[in-house]
């Protein structure tokens, strides 16, 4: 798990140089990548939703990028592409496609529909956290 959790923060350092972030928020944003991924490992060992691990390790993702991106004070978006980007279906919707050119119209629709919850799973999971971030800073204010 700890080097799949290296190798997820070295390919969100690649997406990091791609953004064109730099300095420090490179590192500490291909940190949150590499955070996401072993919370999407650890939790898809202790229970077998591939929907509720995203989830679960996109808010974690969405958590730490907010803490950063307030301590750096530099937007959130830096720090959350960085996170989430390991997390993101692709190959979902490769094998989806896959099986639709083949003529394999049920395991494409299978794939697919599940490639679509994953998606949607990550996508609340940032949307709950930003809501959440926004809801205490108008409180603070």
């Amino acid at each position: 798990m700890i080097l799949n959790s290296f190798y997820a923060f070295l390919s969100s350092l690649g997406f990091g140089v791609l953004f064109n972030i730099r300095g420090k928020n490179l590192i500490i944003a291909s940190i949150g990548g590499g955070l996401s991924w072993f919370t999407y490992l650890l939790s898809a060992r202790l229970q077998p939703s591939l929907v509720f691990s995203l989830f679960l390790a996109s808010l974690i993702g969405s958590v730490y990028s907010e803490i950063m991106a307030r301590i750096y004070k530099s937007p959130v978006t830096l720090f959350i592409i960085c996170a989430i980007i390991p997390l993101v279906p692709g190959g979902g919707m490769y094998y989806a496609t896959l099986e639709a050119v083949k003529g394999n119209f049920d395991a494409s629709l299978s794939k697919g529909v599940v490639t679509l919850f994953s998606a949607g799973a990550i996508a609340i999971g940032i949307v709950f956290v930003s809501s959440i971030s926004t809801i205490f800073k108008k409180i603070k204010k």
